[in-house]
C-alpha cells in the first residue's frame, strides 16, 4: 500500500550557529535526500533551502530556522518526505508490509516483515506456512502496488517449516 509520507531520517544534532541541522538519513543513500526541497516534520510542511551530504548524514537548512536554538528544538524529530515527490517505481519496505503474496495463482500469505541483509532484502511471508523469500528478480515476478499484490516463484527451502 502506498504511504502518504516516507520516513527519511532523524534530526540528531545542530550544525553551526545559523540553524542548520544534521539528519541521520534512513534512505539507501544520503545523496537521495538532496533531491528534495520540502518535507514534513511533526505534521508541518518545511522547506529545505539547502541539503548537502556530510559523510553518512545530511546537513539541512530549513526556511525559518535561523538560530542554533531553533535548530536545537528540532533535535529528535523525524523528517518525512511526501510520497508523491518520490519516483513511483521506488518501493519502500514499509509499503510492502501487509501485501498479499501469491505463488502459482494461490495466495500463500502476507508480507509481515522485510529483513535487510547486505546482499538483498528478504521478505517474511506468513499465511498457513511461513516463507522467507529473497527480494531478487528470479523470485519476485511482479509487484502491483495498486492491487497490493505480489507474485512470487517458490523453490524448495523457502518454507520455514520444511524439512
Amino acid at each position: 500500500m502506498r504511504l502518504q509520507f516516507v520516513e527519511a531520517g532523524e534530526i540528531v544534532s545542530t550544525h553551526g550557529v545559523r540553524g542548520e541541522v544534521k539528519v541521520l538519513c534512513w534512505l539507501d543513500d544520503p545523496e537521495m535526500l538532496c533531491e528534495f526541497d520540502r518535507c514534513v516534520i511533526d505534521g508541518r510542511e518545511m522547506v529545505m533551502e539547502q541539503v548537502r551530504v556530510q559523510k553518512t548524514c545530511n546537513l539541512v537548512k530549513f526556511r525559518g530556522v535561523d538560530t542554533m536554538e531553533a535548530a536545537q528544538a528540532m533535535r529528535g524529530k523525524i523528517v518525512m518526505l511526501y510520497r508523491e515527490d518520490i519516483d513511483e517505481e521506488v518501493i519502500f519496505a514499509a509499503e510492502l508490509i501487509g501485501m498479499e503474496v501469491f505463488a502459482e495463482g494461490k495466495k500463500i500469505g502476507k508480507i509481515k516483515e522485510v529483513l535487510a541483509y547486505p546482499g538483498n532484502s528478504v521478505y517474511v511471508v506468513k499465511g498457513e506456512h511461513e516463507y522467507m523469500i529473497p527480494a531478487v528478480k528470479s523470485f519476485i515476478l511482479s509487484t502491483d502496488m495498486d492491487k497490493n499484490e505480489m507474485q512470487v516463484k517458490l523453490i524448495k527451502g523457502m518454507r520455514s517449516d520444511e524439512n
